[in-house]
């Protein structure tokens, strides 16, 4: 990828969802393999990989392959031969976050530096950059300012950054409750999502500052309206979260976004963007969507911009982690075994939609609709899946919305989006016959020729109109004519009579040269060189943090300078307590109890330290610790002593390698 290229970046749970975010205008796709990907849940063959790199191919669109997990070193010779295959199958880059790869024979592939490298600083970025990363996502929670920041130290890297879906609350690669409750490593594929239960929140009085609130999940992420400032900041590669979404979110997503960034660069083609006049869409074609795309009608816990723009503290989704949907109306009548609802204007029902709403506690509510039938008077007689009596505070005047629209889901669930590429269509006459021309938006030249007799048409303009609807036939292809009468030029020395057959015949044969020209033209990225001799990495120790779990991945800090390391949380060393996660959302700020929010507090940063809070679910205690210097938060707790008893007891009954440090740093 170019750095003067917009690269919209989607993602797929499997190929038949990656070809459905190529159409609907994707330029890049970033899905699983069969094995070391961070969703464990959403792994793909070969062959599908294979199918999904032909169809985007076409439009030289990319595909991206998570490898992302850290490594034991039993893995090491899976992962590198793995890593050949993906290449043989046509991959584009892989995403990696283990460095122990960097020291094994890998095939010429771009390495893009995973969300799980945890890209918060310039000094990192760079030496990301120096060692051999070609493209880079940055960590979440950075501001405008600190992308400008890291931009200005990393010139040959492409930089990307997520701009809509859910949120980790921790900085990517720095939490391990998951790991120390369930086992299951968010490092490895396998998150439990710890962070989307509810807790209760105690000061270091006792006193009960929140109650069963899910004060460590956040609202979803969404950057509509800051993808101009993100260009100007340097970003170029624009990355959608979901590869566990499902068609419709990435559907509907990815259109959203690319009429988003199409509006964009059409108005700097215009003249309308000053600075920006050099910047393309980094893949070929124009999409057509047929419906109107709106991110908030897929799942989402509701919307925030998150740090982007500046700390707030609305980026909580405290209430729920649950889908709440959009506002239909409210509850007019409740009947034993029906409920009539007064819809809000345009609001139509259906068979098989789902209501929520808010109980008095204020927790979220819900039940799908059996029948839906709309009445004379304009309302809607709802028959749910459950006695009337069992929907709790379901009651009249009671505001409802619906988080499963079926009309919407019906829309999605049918051919959406067709995308295709601009051609110019150039017709000649020859001393024996015809030819044609075909040049595509990105220069790429199909050439055909037919032998055949020249007779003059008896009725030239009802000729040149039927050989011009002939030639634009490109229904069934990648291309289109998009403006018939300027982009077929006709260039003959008489008009000629031609059947429908060889005007057909010809356009076929150059349409295919056209698509031999633009494979033949698709250059496999380089994979970039690392600076030599190697640099120094920012930090000369490493503590678990740095997720090595791998003789190589040591070895690899090693060589760049780093005097101690130590293993990875996963490896059982660290059985106190310790930062079990890493997070710039801070508790106190959004519960508005933040010494820095105090009115009249000045000078706070660095010289005041908010107390402790409690965090309680189960039998599970956890200690927020706040960090007031860098604004940041620790949670701090220890491994449940039955995940520790049953993964030393997988390690005795299976062999395993896996790295530990000969010299601990405390």
């Amino acid at each position: 990828m170019r750095r003067n290229q917009l690269e919209l970046l989607s993602p797929a749970r499997d190929a038949d969802i990656g070809i459905a975010a190529i159409d609907h205008g994707a330029d890049a796709v970033y899905i699983g393999g069969p094995s070391f990907g961070a969703r464990d849940k959403a792994g793909n063959s070969l062959a599908d990989i294979e199918r999904l790199v032909r169809h985007a191919h076409r439009f030289h669109a990319r595909i991206f392959v998570t490898l992302n997990t850290i490594l034991r070193d039993d893995e090491l010779e899976g992962a590198r031969a793995l890593a050949w295959r993906l290449y043989e199958a046509g991959a584009d880059a892989l995403i990696v976050q283990d460095m122990g790869l960097f020291e094994l024979d890998l095939p010429p592939i771009q390495l893009h530096a995973s969300t799980q490298t945890d890209i918060r600083t310039p000094e990192k970025a760079r030496f990301l950059q120096d060692v051999g990363f070609s493209q880079m996502v940055l960590a979440r929670e950075l501001t405008l300012e600190q992308i400008r920041a890291v931009s200005a130290q990393v010139q040959d890297a492409v930089l990307e950054f997520f701009i809509h879906g859910a949120l980790c609350v921790a900085y990517s690669g720095q939490c391990f409750i998951s790991h120390a409750h369930t086992g299951r490593s968010a490092n490895r594929g396998n998150c439990s999502q710890e962070c989307r239960l509810p807790y209760t929140v105690t000061d270091s009085g006792g006193r009960i500052v929140a109650h069963d609130k899910h004060v460590l999940s956040l609202k979803d992420n969404n950057q509509s309206d800051n993808l101009a400032a993100l260009i100007d900041a340097g970003v170029r590669s624009f990355k959608i979260e979901g590869r566990y979404k499902d068609m419709g979110y990435v559907k509907n997503v990815t259109a959203h976004y690319r009429q988003l960034f199409d509006a964009l660069l059409d108005a700097q083609a215009g003249g309308g963007q000053e600075g920006r006049a050099a910047l393309v869409r980094a893949s070929s074609g124009r999409t057509q969507h047929f419906f109107v795309p709106d991110p908030d009608r897929n799942f989402n816990r509701g919307a925030t911009d998150y740090f982007v723009t500046g700390r707030k503290t609305d980026i909580g989704a405290f209430d729920t982690p649950k889908h709440a949907g959009l506002p239909i109306g409210h509850v007019l009548r409740v009947g034993a075994q029906h409920v009539d609802i007064e819809p809000l204007e345009g609001v139509q029902l259906y068979n098989g939609d789902a209501l929520t709403w808010y109980d008095l506690q204020g927790a979220l509510q819900g039940v799908p609709v059996n029948v839906a039938t709309q009445r004379d008077d304009g309302t809607w007689r709802i028959e749910p899946n459950l006695p009337v009596a069992q929907l709790r505070d379901l009651r009249i005047g009671r505001e409802v919305s619906r988080n499963r629209d079926m009309g919407w889901d019906r829309t999605l669930a049918r051919e959406s989006a067709q995308r295709r590429i601009g051609v110019t269509l150039h017709w000649r006459d020859t001393d024996n016959g015809f030819s044609l021309r075909v040049t595509d938006e990105d220069g790429y030249v199909g050439d055909a020729q037919v032998a055949h007799a020249l007779e003059a048409a008896h009725d030239a303009a009802r000729a040149d109109q039927g050989l011009r609807a002939q030639l634009a036939k490109l229904g069934a292809t990648l291309f289109e004519v998009r403006a018939p009468q300027s982009d077929i030029l006709i260039e003959t020395r008489a008009t000629w009579f031609v059947p429908a057959s060889t005007a057909n015949a010809l356009r076929r044969d150059a349409v295919a040269a056209l698509e031999h020209a633009r494979a033949a033209g698709l250059e496999r990225w380089p994979r970039a060189q690392a600076v030599q001799p190697p640099v120094p990495y920012p930090e000369d120790t490493l503590s678990y943090l740095a997720n090595v779990f791998n003789s190589k991945a040591a070895a690899f800090y090693a060589r760049h300078g780093v005097k101690l390391v130590d293993a990875a949380y996963e490896s059982q060393q660290e059985l106190g307590d310790v930062s079990l996660m890493i997070t710039k959302h801070c508790v106190r700020w959004s519960l508005s109890l933040c010494p820095k929010q105090a009115k009249g507090v000045t000078g706070v940063q660095g010289t005041v330290r908010a107390e402790p809070l409690t965090l309680k679910h189960g039998t599970d205690t956890l200690t927020l610790r706040f960090d007031c210097k860098p604004c940041e938060m620790h949670v701090v707790g220890k491994m449940r002593p039955n995940v520790l008893r049953e993964s030393r007891r997988e390690q005795a009954e299976t062999p395993m390698q896996f790295y530990r440090s000969a010299t601990r740093s405390r």
